[in-house]
């Protein structure tokens, strides 16, 4: 008879506490994404366009089968991309264990005591035995675990997004490189030339001074400017061999040298970037802040409800054996159940504290995330104007060389004339040489400036 009120107050608890659990709300407030006023259209693009340059899978964008195998070798082999999923892994194994709070924990044990009493008359041994599960339960009335949980799945996301943010890094880094590598590649074809050029005026105004026609400081002037090309001939190669030594990093290999085309690939083409709203949608870093921003806000929910009581249930289900079991008379089963409320009364403000800091900490998040959004604007605009005005500086440098190739022939004609000195032919030369570097230096940075565009507007991560 005593059994049966414990058992009702056993089942009324086990009943009714789930019934509050599932109507009790999580302390603090649920995740909504903070307002944000991107422009309507971004600087230096005419009208709004709803298609963009992100859009494409980056095989698409970067037509160049050399660099197509870099991008592909070094998302296969990249150090940086393989740490970046392992955090994701390790991520999903803490959310894992946030999320297994919300359930209750279950244990074996068993317990063998042995005794034995000494004595004159009496010196036995009594051995007794207890086995079972235990059960631990917290229940989660105001919402705590659920908000760690809750916190555990944001930071899971966020290092998701953190690692797409590494692949969209990761392509463009490779394609930036390669397309320094090819700029650097057409800049030593282009002193090697010169060099060529300056071989052939120092042997004709040699074949001048053996005649006697010439002077020796004619001569020395004009080896002079040939040595000057020649010295920018290792200094090429030795950026060469740095680019290639990055890009063979980036492509998680031993430094070595880089195949690629010899011919300068297309630009990639020109599609416009799309609405400034989509960015909010697309770039990794912009959406690990937000994930970030929803953590540190299920944390203060979590903060909150450590103010609240704690209510676990704990039991024990099983047996016993031995003199025990013979001493209560049963047939040795035992069951046992034992509910806890704690409430905090104090503790000099700690809990207080506590929840002004994760206020605090969900304030840095919030400007973070519009720091990074207000980012993505800034380097998206800065690449539009990039392309714009490299396309200008290309048309008027292209203008340049040829006028300056005809310069360089016209000088010739005028010397062997007699209508002008060699000093013309020199200046030509050097003008010419320098003005050939620049194009170059400009059409490799329109190539990289497209790269970039694709980069802040979040492309690369398509597979």
């Amino acid at each position: 008879m005593p059994r049966r009120p414990a058992r009702f107050a056993v089942c009324a608890f086990t009943t009714v506490v789930p019934i509050l659990l599932a109507g009790c709300a999580a302390a603090g407030r649920d995740y909504v994404r903070p307002p944000m006023a991107p422009p309507a259209q971004y600087r230096f693009v005419e009208g709004t366009q709803a298609a963009s340059l992100a859009d494409l899978p980056w095989f698409q964008v970067f037509d160049d089968p050399a660099l197509q195998t870099l991008i592909r070798e070094a998302i296969a082999n990249n150090l940086d991309l393989r740490a970046a999923l392992a955090r994701v892994e390790r991520a999903r194994a803490h959310a894992g264990i946030a999320k297994s709070f919300l359930y209750p924990q279950v244990d074996g044990s068993a317990t063998y005591t042995a005794r034995q009493n000494t004595g004159a008359d009496n010196n036995d041994v009594r051995q007794n035995a207890v086995y079972g599960f235990q059960l631990s339960w917290e229940l989660d009335l105001f919402g705590r675990i659920r908000r760690e949980k809750e916190s555990a799945f944001a930071l899971l996301l966020a290092t998701e997004q953190a690692r797409r943010g590494v692949l969209v890094t990761l392509v463009g880094d490779v394609a930036s490189n390669y397309f320094l590598l090819r700029e650097l590649d057409t800049q030593l074809g282009i002193a090697r030339e010169t060099l060529r050029v300056n071989d052939e005026t120092v042997t004709y105004f040699q074949n001048r001074l053996d005649g006697g026609v010439s002077n020796r400081l004619e001569l020395d002037r004009i080896k002079a400017n040939r040595a000057a090309t020649a010295a920018a001939i290792p200094d090429l190669e030795q950026h060469i061999a740095v680019v290639e030594h990055e890009l063979s990093l980036l492509a998680g290999r031993g430094p070595g040298a880089i195949v690629r085309d010899p011919t300068m690939p297309a630009l990639p083409p020109a599609v416009p970037p799309g609405l400034p709203a989509s960015l909010l949608e697309r770039r990794p870093d912009i959406l690990e802040a937000e994930q970030l921003l929803a953590s540190a806000n299920a944390d203060v929910g979590v903060a909150k409800a450590l103010f609240f009581p704690t209510i676990s249930l704990t039991g024990f289900l099983g047996g016993i054996s031995g003199d025990l079991a013979s001493l209560l008379g049963g047939s040795g089963a035992v069951w046992e159940v034992s509910p806890e409320l704690l409430q905090p009364v104090f503790n000099a403000g700690r809990l207080r504290h506590n929840l002004e800091a994760a206020r605090a900490s969900f304030d840095v998040a919030l400007a973070q995330y519009q720091k990074a959004a207000l980012n993505g604007y800034r380097e998206v605009a800065n690449a539009l104007v990039t392309i714009q005005k490299l396309g200008e500086v290309r048309a008027q440098r292209e203008l340049a060389v040829m006028a300056l190739t005809d310069a360089s022939d016209l000088s010739r004609s005028r010397f062997d004339s007699g209508l002008a000195s060699y000093i013309e032919i020199l200046t030509a030369d050097q003008d010419l040489f320098d003005e050939q570097l620049r194009l170059a230096q400009t059409s490799g940075a329109e190539f990289r400036a497209r790269a970039e565009l694709y980069r802040a507007l979040g492309g690369g991560w398509q597979p």
